[in-house]
């Protein structure tokens, strides 16, 4: 058994909240940035990140680490999207040269998904420092793993640079998955399950979780903590600051919705992509907005609305078309079920257009739920919902143990 290191509890206990913070005016991610760096003290680093690695001025902690007279970066790993955020979804990037610090940067997205044991054998620890959004699809998480998986196995520390879920950790909807799909959700062979569509958890605690419960072996594990965070908390709230984590994330109105409507890029549809509100807009030219906004309002599902829209992509599916559907407003953050909505979405396009959509298995990969693509078509879409609902509340008992930050009201983790 590694023993894993929680750095920053002391200052969770002595913080209740980061207003308390703001009144002290102390810098909670500067707090966190000076762990940081006692914990790579003297220690050759590697560091995976993107450019939501920031600090309260937006400025990399990338840069900072360089500079730091006690720490020695040494080489960046880049996740999807690449080390500057500008790649488009799927594209690979090729192993380079940092201009602005002249490290190496090993790409693990393309034919390479974890580093070689060339590329760490001269370091100490690994550190991860990228901002999730909170969906179970959203690969940087599962390339952190991947890399934990080298660590352990070449005798290297991991340490993760735990930041907060944008769309909260009061909440897990969405089916625990029961079949492997890679970069889109690990599925660890003697597992039953993997984790939910909406996981509600910080990269730190789904590091905990994956180190302690699935691999073997183990790695030495250290997560600096958001200090003060809990899981009742909003982004805004905490004060974190928000740089879009990869090109078609641009807002939290972004994340929010993504949980849900990311199912179609497994649809002849277009998720907005090539415009300036992916995921929120939907639409395809043989559909008509007001038909579906009207079908989709009628089901008055909780805490959003759907308005007809018409847009024309720049970009991906149905690039340069007329595209009629409906842009998603979320009117109820806490209300709003965004797995369930995307399906009742789907579900609702089926009904409509059947000689026109081409539901494909990406839907299911994507949702984690065996052959929702042809069920789709015959099923309720509550029905499949309360199908997972007894993994999902395994899953809940499974990763209470793993947690680090409660719901700052005394009452344990309160997890929906």
């Amino acid at each position: 058994m590694v023993t894993r290191h929680i750095v920053g509890g002391m200052v969770a206990a002595c913080v209740a909240a980061f207003s308390a913070v703001s009144t002290a005016n102390a810098d909670p991610l500067e707090a966190q940035f000076d762990q940081l760096v006692e914990a790579l003290e003297g220690k050759r680093v590697g560091l995976l990140t993107n450019p939501t690695a920031v600090d309260s001025q937006f400025q990399l902690i990338a840069d900072r680490l360089h500079a730091h007279p006690d720490v020695d970066l040494a080489a960046f790993f880049a996740p999807e999207h690449g080390i500057r955020g500008d790649l488009q979804a799927g594209a690979p990037e090729d192993d380079l040269i940092d201009p602005v610090t002249g490290l190496p940067v090993y790409s693990l997205y393309g034919p390479r998904r974890s580093p070689t044991p060339e590329q760490i054998e001269d370091l100490d620890v690994v550190v991860f420092d990228i901002q999730d959004v909170g969906a179970r699809f959203y690969t940087y998480q599962w390339t952190m793993t991947n890399v934990m998986e080298a660590c352990a196995e070449h005798g290297k520390s991991f340490v993760v640079f735990d930041r907060p879920n944008p769309i909260g950790m009061d909440k897990m909807q969405g089916a625990p998955n029961t079949f492997d799909v890679g970069l889109i959700g690990r599925k660890w062979p003697d597992a039953p399950f993997g984790i939910p569509t909406r996981h509600g958890l910080t990269v730190g605690e789904l590091a905990i979780l994956v180190n302690e419960e699935w691999m073997d072996p183990q790695v030495d594990l250290t997560v600096i903590e958001v200090p003060g965070l809990t899981r009742d908390m909003t982004f805004e709230e905490t004060g974190y600051p928000w740089v879009l984590p990869s090109p078609n994330m641009p807002t939290l109105e972004t994340a929010f919705v993504y949980t849900g409507m990311c199912l179609f890029e497994g649809v002849n549809i277009s998720e907005g992509r090539g415009t300036t509100r992916p995921f929120e807009l939907v639409g395809a030219p043989w559909i008509e907005g007001h038909e579906l906004a009207e079908h989709l309002n009628a089901k008055g599902l909780p805490g959003v609305r759907f308005r007809p829209a018409w847009f024309q992509p720049t970009f991906s599916t149905h690039a340069g078309d007329r595209c009629g559907g409906i842009q998603v407003h979320v009117t109820d953050r806490d209300a709003f079920e965004p797995v369930r909505t995307g399906i009742h979405v789907l579900k609702a396009i089926t009904e409509l257009y059947p000689d026109d959509v081409n539901v494909r298995n990406g839907v299911s990969r994507l949702m984690g739920v065996e052959n929702l693509h042809t069920r789709i078509w015959d099923e309720d879409p509550d029905d499949i919902v309360a199908e997972w609902q007894g993994n999902l509340q395994a899953f809940k008992d499974l990763v209470e143990p793993h947690l680090l930050y409660d719901d700052g009201a005394g009452n344990g983790w309160n997890i929906e």
